[in-house]
């Protein structure tokens, strides 16, 4: 399985957006200054993910979102109350 995540961090106001083969390992590194886009946002929490069979389909799915405002606007309008949360 491809997991494309939303992380958010109590810090920023601005969800990350990433790709991963291993949800739970990646999200420790987030957390764990493992990675240098977020080190400086922790604490993280995962607010949302989904998964996929193929890796092609998890990368573009990450470019969507990445890429396209509309894309993004679309989840962060269905996951609303979950980024209002933190």
């Amino acid at each position: 399985m491809y997991y494309v995540y939303v992380l958010k961090s109590q810090k920023w106001n601005k969800p990350y957006i990433g790709v991963t083969a291993d949800l739970r390992k990646r999200f420790k590194d987030h957390n764990n200054k493992q990675n240098k886009s977020t080190k400086y946002g922790i604490p993280w929490k995962v607010i949302y993910y989904e998964a996929f069979l193929d890796k092609s389909d998890a990368i573009k799915r990450e470019l969507d979102l990445k890429k396209h405002g509309s894309a993004l606007g679309f989840l962060k309008r269905r996951i609303k109350n979950s980024l209002d949360k933190i």
